[in-house]
Formats: structure tokens, C-alpha cells, sequence
């Protein structure tokens, strides 16, 4: 259901967005069999589309419950101020469908927020509204007594740049609530405002390591899909003494031989295990397997690289988190050989009609036009 009740100006829906129908629940369901065979047990999906929260309540729980039936695990992708105008539908959507993760696209490109957030001219008038969230995920929590893993999205273009280094020390501060922030330099397409101008990679990711406080932050930098795709650090948020100045430190360096060593042993050992959608009996079981099959490797690298880390920070007190940039491409990226080759090695798809297709065509090339014109829904996943 592409319909939102935002008009953001960096929005990749095309024009008809809001006059498409919503589709059956059964044929989301279709899709989402589709992305569990290409994706395997434990597989990321997203319920994306338009504003998914505008749907009719009970469908979007029966989503949830039946995508987690079929062994997906879903987040839910939203701007969040539907969870803000009816308290209690967040909770909701944690007992009643299950749902354990939650995406929040926060940023001045939004249009749609109906009080003082409206007027935020810079991103940092937008750090009270990322607060806010952070409450509201932990109360969440508290209230149901249930996980709930949240991420933020962000749009970044030539006029919010210079806010990118505020939000990450901003998430940063709220590691407890949020584990991830995804920036994503704008693409033109969609009804993209064309007088947003875009921003490189490499520009972005300078900003990033300015709001981390480690220059070298790019040492521990990967890819998912194609190089020139995603790029994501992992690393432990750490409080700094100095307020609004918290630390990431990288989990680990590729620059450093021997913790590549212990990560590539770790992935061959329990590369693909996941505790998502265990229930507490189930995860401590999956766990205790864990520690008498691993335990001596446990022992004999990853204490000692434990260790280094701590060595690093001053401390183990802290939060995973994770930054990514994910880089959409116009229709004439998609149209050179590299372009080409990123649409091959794509690992974020979306089931039309049975078939996988990348996201970056889904939205550059007219395939999500096409789709709605016959009448099918979009529900995307990455590997």
C-alpha cells in the first residue's frame, strides 16, 4: 500500500502513490513465501511501502504474526508519528502481532509532522523528536516486557550534510533504544524534489567519522551486495565525559590481521545462527548448545579480544551499534556497467508477481508503477 500521509521532498513513491489500492493480505502473504525461499530461515524483511501504520490495524499484526510464522524476521519501516498520534498501537503491534523491529525515518526532508517539529530547519531541531522515540522504545519495552530492536533512516542531501555528524552523536547518546542508523544519500527519482542535490559516498562517510570521533573510522568499514552498494561499520557505543560527545568504537579493524582471523572463525562456526525468533526457553537452550560446542575457541580468542576492546574504550559498558549508508541509484546509474553490476549482485529485492527485483529498479525504473497498475503490493527484503 504505497498510500503515506507525509509529502516528504526526497520521496521515492511515484506520483499515483496515494490513489493506489491496498492489496489483499493473501497476496502480501504469496510475497512474503516467495522472499522466505529466497532468504532462508531467520531472513530480513521489511514491511515497506507508503506508511505501513495506515493500514487497518489487524492486517498489519496478521502480517507480522505471519511472516514470523513462516520464519521471517520483519521490521516494520514507518515515520514513526502514527505511534505518537495513538499512544498504545506500538505496544499493540508488540504483543498482539509480535513484532520485535522497528525502523524510524527522521529527517528535514520529512513533511507531515503537525507540531514544532514541522519547522525544523536543521537536523539537530530534530534531536528532541529522536529523544522522544528513544523513550518511547523504552517504555515499550517496559510496559510489554518484550525485545524491541529500533533503527533510524535518514535521507541526506547537500543542505542536511552538515547535520550527519549531530545525529550520529545523537544516536549514539540513545545506543540503549536505537542499534543502527542507515543514511541515505538522495537519488533522484520518484517524485524527489529536483532541486534537492545528492551527496557522495565518501563525503557522507567523512561527516560520519566526524560524529563517531574517530577519523579512521572507515579501518572496520564492509559491504553488503555490490562495493559500491552499502558500507557498514559495527562498533560499541561508549558515553564520552564530555556531554554530547559519545564515542564508537569499531567491534573490530580490517587493518588489524588477527581480528580478522577471529571474525572469519567466528562466522565459520556460528555464521548464520540466530536468537530473533527464539522465545527466552528456546534462546537459552540455543545458547548453552553454543557454549559447550565453542566454548574453547570462546576462551582462547574471543576473551582475549574482549580484551582489546576494552583496552580501547576504558570500558565494557556500552551498546552495540551500527552505521550504514545505503546508496539508491537514478535510472542512469542503473543504465551504465556498473550499474549493471550492482542490480546483479543485489542482496535488497522485492517479490513482483513471483519474481526477485532490485530494489533499485523497483524504484528508479518504474517497476513499482507497473506493479501497482495491476494491482500488486511491495514488500521488500535483503539478505
Amino acid at each position: 500500500m504505497p498510500k503515506c500521509d507525509f509529502a516528504c521532498k526526497g520521496c521515492y513513491l511515484g506520483e499515483d502513490a496515494n490513489r493506489a489500492r491496498p492489496r489483499p493480505l493473501a497476496d502480501i502473504k504469496r510475497q512474503l513465501d516467495v522472499l522466505r525461499t529466497w532468504l532462508g530461515p531467520a531472513g530480513n524483511v521489511q514491511l515497506t511501502d507508503g506508511e505501513v501504520s495506515l493500514r487497518n490495524d489487524a492486517e498489519v499484526i496478521e502480517l507480522i504474526q505471519y511472516a514470523r510464522a513462516i520464519g521471517l524476521v520483519p521490521m516494520l519501516m514507518t515515520h514513526g508519528e502514527t505511534f505518537r498520534r495513538r499512544p498504545g498501537l506500538l505496544k499493540r503491534y508488540m504483543v498482539e502481532g509480535g513484532l520485535t523491529e522497528i525502523s524510524l525515518h527522521i529527517d528535514t526532508t520529512q513533511r507531515g509532522r503537525r507540531d514544532r517539529f514541522a519547522l525544523a530547519k536543521v537536523e539537530a531541531d530534530l534531536d528532541p523528536l529522536r529523544a522522544e522515540f528513544a523513550s518511547m522504545i523504552r517504555s515499550a519495552r517496559q510496559a510489554t516486557g518484550r525485545r524491541l530492536e529500533a533503527a533510524s533512516t535518514v535521507t541526506v542531501t547537500r543542505a542536511n550534510l552538515a547535520g550527519v555528524p549531530g545525529i550520529v552523536r545523537c544516536l549514539l547518546a540513545h545506543a540503549d533504544a536505537f542499534k543502527m542508523v542507515s543514511f541515505q544519500p538522495l537519488a533522484d527519482v520518484g517524485r524527489t524534489d529536483p532541486n534537492l542535490r545528492g551527496v557522495s559516498p565518501d563525503e557522507l562517510w567523512e561527516k560520519i567519522a566526524e560524529g563517531t570521533g574517530d577519523p579512521a573510522i572507515r579501518r572496520a568499514e564492509g559491504s553488503l551486495g555490490h562495493p559500491a552498494c552499502s558500507r557498514f561499520v559495527q562498533g560499541f557505543a561508549v558515553r564520552h565525559p564530555r556531554p554530547g560527545r559519545p564515542r564508537l568504537f569499531p567491534l573490530y579493524r580490517r587493518d588489524r590481521p588477527d581480528e580478522m582471523r577471529t571474525l572469519s572463525e567466528l562466522f565459520a562456526r556460528v555464521g548464520g545462527m540466530s536468537f530473533r525468533l527464539d522465545d527466552r526457553w528456546r534462546a537459552l537452550r540455543r545458547a548453552a548448545w553454543m557454549t559447550a560446542r565453542h566454548g574453547g575457541f570462546a576462551l582462547r580468542q574471543l576473551l582475549p579480544h574482549a580484551w582489546k576492546l576494552w583496552c580501547r574504550t576504558g570500558t565494557l559498558r556500552g551498546n552495540y551499534f551500527c552505521i550504514v549508508s545505503h546508496h539508491f541509484m537514478s535510472a542512469a546509474e542503473t543504465a551504465t556497467p556498473a550499474g549493471q553490476e550492482r542490480l546483479d549482485a543485489c542482496a535488497f529485492k522485492v517479490s513482483l508477481d513471483g519474481q526477485l527485483a532490485p530494489m533499485c529498479a523497483v524504484n528508479a525504473l518504474g517497476l513499482r508503477e507497473e506493479f501497482y497498475r495491476v494491482g500488486q503490493p511491495v514488500v521488500a527484503a535483503t539478505a
